[in-house]
């Protein structure tokens, strides 16, 4: 068995090496996203693994079962970036990432405390020398009513956090389940704009989900909203968001995630003159800007846990598809 890994960062590569080695199959890797200038590289390769900047279009998906590529793992969790319908038909099976709910959840109780107890500008203020405390009057979280949107294994390990904190959890998902009910209450989506004060997205990217945070769902949250996505960054509507910041709306926002974030993220743009379409890298520093605006480059996952239970799983899936003809990390059908 042959793989060809891509996008390999240098905290997985000894994880993933070890693991190929383990298995007995013949690894190449690169830290180079794959494209039209690297689908070479899986010429001769039972699977493919992937993060999420890759190039999955049709041309390249059919290149890849041309070199005889039989699954495409992607070590994240998110599968939005490939055209499952069509990747079906050309009888590629895929397969994605996991890891436990812990480090996201943590990472999105840092986020809605620093959020509400405006750690920017207080950070920002002291390391210019500015020791007063105007503008820093904050809230405690056990007065405040905080909606979770999405309550599967994130959000619900986000509510049992909050939980302690000892404020009111509102909960919203397709599918209700009893744990949840221990510490949240299940309510419509509009009563959670409605009676939130802290917003938080956990939901999954879909065609019913992208841009959901658009200047309806604003329209119906309250004045001074505290908006955190550490999820994806296509559930929100960019310019509906700027909207709300400019117009006091949103009293702060937290984003680990970004429209247009594909190609900006995990790259370094220090010396680069970036120009992406419909300029969301511009949109991105505009909102920067603003005190109450804090953003990180897509890392709420990136513990020493998870970055090694994601390495093994892109080796794993194609191995268990292909040696025992299902794996747990298979996409449902």
């Amino acid at each position: 068995m042959k793989i060809a890994a891509y996008e390999v960062r240098p905290d997985e590569k000894p994880v993933i090496e070890a693991r190929c080695k383990e298995l007995g199959i013949e690894l190449i890797s690169t830290g180079s996203i794959l494209d039209s200038s690297t689908v070479e590289m899986s010429k001769g390769c039972d699977g493919v693994t992937t993060l999420g900047q890759s190039d999955f279009s049709k041309s390249i998906l059919d290149t890849m079962v041309e070199n005889g590529v039989k699954v495409q793992a992607f070590r994240c969790v998110g599968y939005d970036y490939i055209d499952v319908p069509y990747a079906r038909e050309l009888g590629l099976r895929i397969t994605h990432g996991s890891y436990a709910p812990n480090g996201v959840a943590e990472y999105t109780v840092m986020a809605i405390l620093m959020s509400i107890r405006k750690a920017k500008k207080a950070l920002y203020n002291t390391n210019d020398n500015d020791f007063t405390l105007k503008g820093k009057m904050s809230r405690e979280l056990r007065s405040l009513t905080v909606g979770v949107i999405g309550a599967g294994k994130i959000g619900y390990t986000v509510i049992k956090i909050l939980s302690g904190f000892g404020c009111r959890i509102l909960a919203y998902d397709m599918y209700q389940n009893d744990a949840v009910k221990e510490y949240a209450t299940y309510v419509d989506l509009d009563t959670l704009y409605k009676e939130s004060d802290v917003i938080t997205l956990h939901t999954n990217l879909s065609e019913s989900t992208e841009n959901m945070i658009d200047g309806e769902a604003l329209s119906k949250m309250k004045n001074g909203v505290v908006l955190v996505n550490n999820a994806r960054g296509g559930l929100m509507d960019i310019d509906a968001i700027i909207d709300g910041v400019e117009s006091e709306k949103i009293g702060a926002l937290f984003m680990d995630a970004f429209p247009g974030e594909e190609g900006i993220i995990h790259i370094p743009h220090d010396e680069d003159i970036i120009r992406t379409p419909g300029m969301p890298y511009f949109k991105l520093k505009y909102l920067r800007s603003f005190v109450n605006v804090i953003h990180t480059p897509h890392m709420a996952f990136f513990t020493e846990e998870a970055s090694r239970s994601m390495a093994l799983s892109g080796i794993d899936g194609i191995y268990e598809v292909l040696t025992k003809g299902s794996s747990a990390h298979e996409i449902p059908q």
